[in-house]
């Protein structure tokens, strides 16, 4: 029988070979900026100056300061780690199958925790607008129908996938890059500080870096997809350090122009971005909350486009059941690993609120980038590397030691009942990880 070289294959296919690398610098710079501008922005001004005041967008650059070092070590190990699976590839490519599952797992946990709490913030932007869906009822059925259509997105191929990241990342960044524009002729700059002396406390410094990196984070999740980058060796660090920077530029932009038009009111303020438009122009505050929906509806869909590809990296290497690595033959995607994780975050979501879901994710993702700064050195220092010319890091450890000393600078600000939560998670997980290795020899043997 004679086959067709563009014949669809009807069965589901394994394996990273059976990704499509269609994803390029461009639209992996968008997802990257997608993941990060979500839900957190359009709290982040009030909660910055309720913790420090006017020396908000201090912290801001405090943060700035310690995530760029950790963008940098995501491009250097991305550019040598390619396959799909994004910190838990990276991590098991240099120290072996138990580090690598417990950065996986940490990973995906944060992952389906913030997409839940984004999308139960999500849920109160629409009642805003529409009083209706303050109702348990009418919001439980938007969350499903707002999973169900990302779920649907992502579906179709990883190519309609980007594009619709994309265009919620234009959607959402316009109206945010305009109101910093505009809204900087309307500055009062007497209600802004960059001066270490208008700190209230270290403690409160403290507090605000750790929403100041939760804010920040994002990075690591969009590149999970790394099986379907094209030229990895070259998108990799281009996309993550364009997008950081970008990020950065905008956050402070967002900060000041809150701070200077609303004064003290921003730290009582629950919707700050469209109340500071509104002062300016008083339909703004309308097209800001639908801003801000957007951009949690993309925030949404690019969290699902990563995190489902690492359950299908852990359902590859056998740590989930094997269907979880397969992809449909119709438009190469791991469908199982998307159902999973969007119909998880789904229920947490409608059983959950922003702030606890927060909450479970942030020592986690600290603990991520301490494990990927490094694997970053190590990988450079071994020489490992897969497709092209690597992302070198000049200075040898200095980038990863600024990174992984950030993030535990940061660590050190959490309590004791957080660092316990972290602690139980992380046993529990290398006892799944025994029990998953104590399964697979008994098949293999």
């Amino acid at each position: 029988m004679n086959h067709d070289a563009d014949s669809v294959p009807t069965r589901p296919l394994q394996g990273d070979a059976a990704l499509l690398r269609a994803v390029g610098s461009v639209a992996l710079a968008a997802a990257v900026i997608n993941i990060i501008v979500g839900g957190g922005i359009f709290k982040m001004p009030a909660a910055l100056s309720a913790q420090v005041g006017a020396a908000a967008p201090l912290a801001l650059l405090a943060g700035a300061v310690v995530m760029v070092p950790v963008a940098l070590c995501f491009a250097a190990i991305g550019s040598r780690a390619s396959a799909t699976g994004g910190p838990y590839t990276y991590v098991s490519a240099v120290f072996g199958t138990l580090p690598g599952f417990l950065a996986g797992a940490l990973m995906w946990i944060c992952n389906v925790a913030s997409s839940a709490g984004v999308a139960a913030a999500l849920s109160l932007q629409v009642a805003s607008l529409w009083p209706m869906f303050a109702a348990p009822l009418p919001r439980a059925l938007l969350l499903v129908g707002v999973y169900a259509a990302i779920y649907a997105l992502n579906a179709f191929g990883v190519k309609l996938g980007a594009r619709a990241v994309m265009a919620l990342a234009t959607l959402k960044l316009v109206p945010l890059f305009l109101l910093v524009i505009v809204g900087l002729a309307f500055v009062d700059t007497t209600q802004v500080s960059f001066a270490f002396a208008d700190v209230p406390s270290w403690t409160a410094l403290g507090a605000a870096m750790v929403m100041v990196v939760f804010a920040y984070s994002g990075v690591e999740t969009a590149l999970i997809p790394g099986g379907e980058v094209r030229d990895p060796s070259r998108s990799v660090p281009r996309a993550a350090m364009s997008a950081i920077l970008l990020v950065v530029l905008l956050y402070l932009g967002l900060q000041i122009v809150c701070q200077g038009v609303l004064g003290a009111a921003l730290a009582s303020s629950s919707v700050p971005i469209a109340e500071a438009a509104g002062r300016i122009w008083d339909p703004a505050r309308i097209a800001l909350l639908v801003t801000a929906c957007l951009s949690m509806a993309g925030f949404l869909l690019g969290n699902l486009l990563g995190s489902s590809r690492l359950l299908f990296a852990l359902g590859r290497d056998g740590y989930l059941p094997q269907a979880f690595g397969r992809v449909s033959a119709t438009h190469r995607v791991p469908l199982l690993s998307l159902a999973a994780h969007a119909g998880l975050a789904c229920v947490l979501a409608v059983l959950g609120n922003f702030e606890a879901l927060v909450l479970i994710s942030g020592g986690a993702v600290c603990l991520v980038y301490v494990m990927v700064g490094i694997a970053a050195w190590r990988a450079q220092r071994t020489d490992l590397r897969e497709r092209g010319e690597p992302f070198v890091l000049r200075g040898g450890p200095l980038v990863p030691g600024l990174a992984v000393v950030g993030m535990l600078a940061i660590l050190t600000t959490l309590s004791a009942r957080e660092w316990t939560a972290i602690g139980v998670a992380v046993v529990v997980l290398a006892v799944v990880y025994a029990v998953l290795v104590g399964l697979r020899r008994r098949v293999v043997s």
